[in-house]
């Protein structure tokens, strides 16, 4: 049995204490260990670990999805409970990044990558352990790695920049990847924002791991932010895996998560923090 936990996520589910903060964290607990998935912006993670009864120092590795601070906030407070220990992740993740704030007639630019930087994190005991391509870190357990970009519709983010010399381009976040689980009934897939796009992710899935049907996809979409033409795109696309569950988070937004539970009516559900997924 493996067991998926959403710890930190914008949203709070009926756990009593339990608190929402913008991010993600998820938690998969297995017989072979404990992974956790993203780590949230830091404002909850240690909170909705007590609230969830979940022992930190029972973590075995770490893997993150991109190198944004909602999903890699609190990684510092997570490796003073459990490190030393892996931390896998694509090498890219660790790069500067910002995000563009419209101010008027000008622009500035927040900063939004890891913090506090790789010298500090292993100095408190993180191990990373850095992939590019489609890789498996335990036993029936996959990190994408570097997802083609192959549809049309799917889009970057224009407000994510990274630094180049004195200029702000656009960051078309390579690092990004999601976490794959094999189960009895299929696979089950994870994403952490999908900036590579959902339909890229899965279809990259597909064909790394062929034959094998996608029963179930929890996370973040990213569809939130990028407009009604992509999410329609999407919905047609979507519908075409034949998955049992979609349970949406973080960056998915409101408004594209009513129409998601509008198409795929039962189906779908709100993985907001607290949801635990039993998965044989």
């Amino acid at each position: 049995m493996t067991r998926l936990t959403v710890v930190c996520e914008n949203t709070a589910g009926p756990v009593p204490g339990i608190l929402g903060e913008h991010g993600l964290s998820v938690l998969i607990e297995r017989s072979g260990g404990t992974l956790l998935f993203d780590t949230g912006q830091g404002r909850t993670i240690m909170h909705n670990l007590a609230c969830l009864k979940k022992d930190p120092g029972r973590i075995s590795r770490i893997a993150l999805s991109h190198g944004h601070y909602d999903h890699t906030g609190g990684l510092e407070q997570v490796l003073q409970e459990c490190a030393p220990v892996d931390v896998c992740c694509h090498p890219g993740a660790l790069s500067e990044r910002f995000v563009a704030v419209p101010r008027g007639s000008r622009t500035t630019y927040r900063s939004a990558g890891i913090p506090p930087g790789r010298p500090a994190l292993e100095a408190l005991g993180a191990r990373f352990v850095f992939n590019t391509g489609f890789a498996e870190i335990g036993k029936g357990m996959y990190l994408t790695g570097e997802v083609p970009r192959t549809t049309s519709f799917e889009k970057n983010d224009d407000r994510l920049k990274v630094k180049q010399g004195a200029r702000y381009m656009q960051d078309t976040i390579p690092d990004d990847q999601s976490l794959v689980i094999e189960s009895k009934k299929g696979l089950v897939v994870v994403l952490g924002c999908a900036h590579s796009g959902m339909i890229n992710t899965l279809n990259y899935i597909a064909s790394q791991l062929p034959g094998r049907k996608i029963n179930t996809v929890v996370g973040g979409t990213h569809i939130g932010f990028l407009g009604e033409k992509q999410l329609e795109a999407t919905i047609e696309h979507l519908s075409r895996f034949r998955f049992q569950r979609l349970g949406v988070s973080h960056c998915t937004g409101l408004a594209p998560s009513m129409r998601l539970m509008q198409v795929f009516g039962r189906r779908f559900f709100f993985a907001n923090a607290g949801t635990v997924l039993e998965i044989e």
